[in-house]
C-alpha cells in the first residue's frame, strides 16, 4: 500500500516558512531561492489537497489547517534530526534517551547519579527536559518520563504503562545551629553531638515554620501523624515553591522545612542540613518512571533497569 510522505525537502521548506511566516526567511535559512521555497511548498499543497499559506499583498500567512499541520511537521522534523544524530554518534551502538522530568528530582536525585549510569552502560546518553504534567507520547519526542505524582494521576494518564521507583517520605528538617539553639531553649541537656539527636514533634511547634506553597497542608498533616494536633501555627510561615528554595531557606537558619530526604543529599553529606525529628511521614505522591503502552526499547530497557536499582540503593556516596 502507497504510503503518503512528502519528500522531507518539502516538509523543511514549508517548516522554516511557517516559523517565519515568510517564503524570503525560509529561503536565506536553507540557502534556497525563494522561488525553490515556493515550488516546493505548492508541491506540498497538491499533495496533501489543503492550502497551508495564504498569499496577500505583503507576503504569506497560514491558514488554520497551515499552522496546525506545521506545530506537527516541527515536532517530526525536530525527532528525526535528534534520532539521526544519536544514530551517527553512536554508530548503530547504544542510544540515547530523551526524558521528560521534574526539574528539582532531576537535578537533585538523577544527575548525580548519572556517572554511575555511565560507569555500566557508557553507550547510553540521557537527555532531559523539563515537564511537570502529563502529556500524550505520541504528541512529543520524549522516550519517557521521570513523574512525580499520586496513584490517582498516574492512573488517568492514558496510554502508559507505569513504575513506580519510590514513595516521597517527608521528614523535618533544619541548620544545625537552629537546632541546638531549639534544643537549648527547651531544656534539653546539652552534649556532644547534640545538634544531631534531634527534637521531640511537640518542640517543633514553637519554631518557625518554612512552608511549601505546593503543600500548603504539608505541616498541619506531619504534626497530626505524629500525635500533636491542633498546633496554631501550623499553616503559618515564609512560603516557597519549590524546594530547592526551601531547601535553602533551612539550611540558612530561617526555619523547619519538611523535606524529601532523597532532594537534600548534598546538604545532608555536608553539614548543612540535619534532621530535626527523625520521624518521617509518608507523603502522598510517588516518583514514576512513565513510558509508552509498548515494549520497550533495549535502550529504555536497560535505563529503567538501573533506575530501579538506584531507587532502592542509599544516598550517593
Amino acid at each position: 500500500m502507497r504510503r503518503h510522505l512528502p519528500s522531507t525537502q518539502a516538509l523543511a521548506c514549508f517548516e522554516a516558512a511557517a516559523r517565519h511566516e515568510s517564503y524570503t526567511r525560509a529561503a536565506q535559512e536553507l540557502a534556497l531561492t525563494q522561488s525553490a521555497v515556493s515550488r516546493q511548498i505548492l508541491a506540498l499543497e497538491d499533495q496533501l489537497g489543503v492550502q497551508l499559506f495564504r498569499r496577500t499583498r505583503h507576503g504569506v500567512v497560514l491558514t488554520p489547517a497551515g499552522r496546525h499541520y506545521g506545530r506537527q511537521v516541527a515536532r517530526w522534523l525536530q525527532g528525526l534530526e535528534r534520532d539521526t544524530l544519536d544514530v551517527m554518534a553512536h554508530q548503530g551502538h547504544g542510544g540515547a534517551i530523551s526524558l521528560a522530568a521534574v526539574a528539582t528530582f532531576a537535578t537533585r536525585w538523577l544527575i548525580p547519579r548519572l556517572p554511575m549510569l555511565a560507569a555500566r552502560h557508557p553507550e547510553i546518553v540521557v537527555h532531559i527536559e523539563t515537564q511537570t504534567r502529563p502529556f500524550l507520547f505520541s504528541d512529543t519526542t520524549f522516550d519517557a518520563a521521570l513523574y512525580a505524582g499520586t496513584p490517582e494521576q498516574v492512573a488517568n494518564w492514558p496510554g502508559v504503562q507505569v513504575q513506580l521507583l519510590m514513595q516521597e517520605d517527608v521528614v523535618p528538617v533544619c541548620s544545625p545551629r537552629l537546632l541546638e539553639s531549639a534544643a537549648q531553649q527547651s531544656g534539653m541537656p546539652r552534649g556532644t553531638g547534640r545538634a544531631h539527636q534531634g527534637l521531640p514533634p511537640q518542640a517543633l511547634a514553637s519554631l518557625p515554620l518554612l512552608q511549601q506553597s505546593t503543600r500548603p497542608y504539608g505541616w498541619q498533616q506531619w504534626f497530626d501523624a505524629m500525635g500533636v494536633p491542633d498546633v496554631p501555627r501550623a499553616l503559618d510561615g515564609p512560603r516557597y515553591e519549590l524546594f530547592s528554595m526551601t531547601a535553602a531557606a533551612a539550611a540558612h537558619g530561617l526555619g523547619v522545612a519538611l523535606m524529601p530526604p532523597m532532594l537534600i543529599e548534598a546538604e545532608i553529606a555536608r553539614g548543612d542540613l540535619v534532621v530535626a525529628c527523625a520521624r518521617p511521614l509518608r507523603g502522598e505522591r510517588g516518583y514514576y518512571l512513565i513510558s509508552p503502552a509498548q515494549p520497550q526499547p533495549p535502550v529504555l530497557a536497560a535505563f529503567a533497569q538501573w533506575l530501579q536499582e538506584m531507587a532502592g540503593a542509599g544516598p550517593v556516596a
